[in-house]
């Protein structure tokens, strides 16, 4: 089972590489850019087929390690 997980900042965090990438878009001819937010993406190949109870591990890894929870939020899809 393959789960993906998307962790951004929140939206009250400033976001100084977003803002370096809106620029540097801009720079390069690319108009029409209001703000960019940058993030992680993490992909994690799981055992089994119990989605509840990947959802649930999934939680505490992000939780744990994977997300700063003070800055940053996150969500999981699981294929």
């Amino acid at each position: 089972m393959l789960a993906k997980i998307h962790i951004t900042l929140k939206k009250d965090v400033l976001d100084p590489q977003g803002k370096v990438i809106a620029n540097s878009l801009s720079d390069l001819g690319f108009d029409g850019i209001q703000s960019v937010r940058q993030g992680k993406y993490i992909e994690i190949l799981l055992e089994g087929d119990d989605k509840d109870a990947a959802n649930s591990k999934l939680n505490q890894m992000c939780e744990k390690l994977l997300a700063n929870l003070v800055i940053e939020d996150y969500s999981v899809e699981i294929d």
